[in-house]
């Protein structure tokens, strides 16, 4: 392949503007298609290609993303590495809307999602312990603070199917449990990146308060979640762009996502 990249982004139309040059590439995976052409050129002297996940005019909804062809067309254009930025829901108090959590943990709440590139013959089971990059989650972290964003170090994204928000029960359980944000891409996302041995760091930005937190906090719309994604765009931009220079490229950090790599039952 002519083109290739060591780092790859997802993300809506706001981020083209992070690549100095770029050109845009059609790719075919054994999963089908992408869900937009991918932008590949260069930030901060490293190779990146970027991607919107909903496809460029947002007109994919969630469920019906082909996660698996996205995450392998990065795999296919060399990437080592992925950054997730989405916008998700608050499930605690303390997490505010426009501030910015580096999630550890997922608690996948989707179905039907084609979630595995392993379908057989043989049958092998990958650990999904530690889903995030252990590694870039540090320098993530670091990073938002030197943009000058409120981030949480770690928390528990709860990923829903879609295209629907929680019902006021469903957000009040998942804030009962402890767990800090709630989104609809996360997954299978995090998971697939984690099959075919890439870095993959999430950057959730906070849109709202979800519906199920007590207090004044009304219905969630998508008018109020693209509102506030829209005013902190720029926070984004800043983050990836601090991030991006800082993301080793080193034999004993690509072998990080080898080790834990699969565990085989006969």
């Amino acid at each position: 392949m002519a083109h290739s990249a060591e780092i790859g982004i997802f993300g809506g139309s706001g981020l083209y503007s992070l690549l100095d040059k770029y050109e845009e590439i059609k790719i075919e995976t054994p999963y089908g298609a992408p869900s937009d052409l991918l932008a590949v050129g260069e930030m901060a002297g490293r190779k990146v290609a970027f991607l919107p996940r909903h496809g460029r005019k947002h007109s994919i909804p969630p469920h019906m993303i082909n996660y698996r062809a996205n995450v392998y067309a990065f795999k296919q254009l060399g990437c080592h590495t992925i950054i997730g930025p989405c916008s998700a829901g608050s499930l605690q108090r303390s997490i505010k809307p426009g501030d910015f959590v580096v999630c550890d943990q997922f608690i996948d709440r989707t179905k039907g999602r084609i979630d595995t590139y392993y379908d057989g013959p043989q049958a092998t089971h990958v650990s999904a312990a530690e889903p995030y990059s252990q590694a870039l989650r540090p320098l993530a972290g670091a990073a938002c603070r030197e943009a000058g964003v409120t981030v949480h170090d770690g928390g528990t994204v709860v990923i829903i199917q879609g295209p629907r928000f929680s019902s006021r029960a469903e957000s009040q359980w998942f804030t009962k449990m402890g767990w800090q944000v709630v989104n609809m891409t996360q997954y299978p996302e995090a998971y697939l990146a984690r099959e075919l041995e890439l870095h993959y760091v999430n950057l959730t930005l906070v849109t709202d308060y979800d519906c199920g937190l007590e207090g004044d906090t009304g219905a969630v719309t998508a008018t109020d979640v693209l509102q506030v994604f829209h005013q902190n765009i720029e926070n984004v931009k800043k983050v990836i762009r601090l991030l991006v220079p800082q993301i080793p490229a080193d034999e004993a950090y690509l072998e990080q996502v080898r080790v834990l790599k699969f565990s085989r039952f006969l």
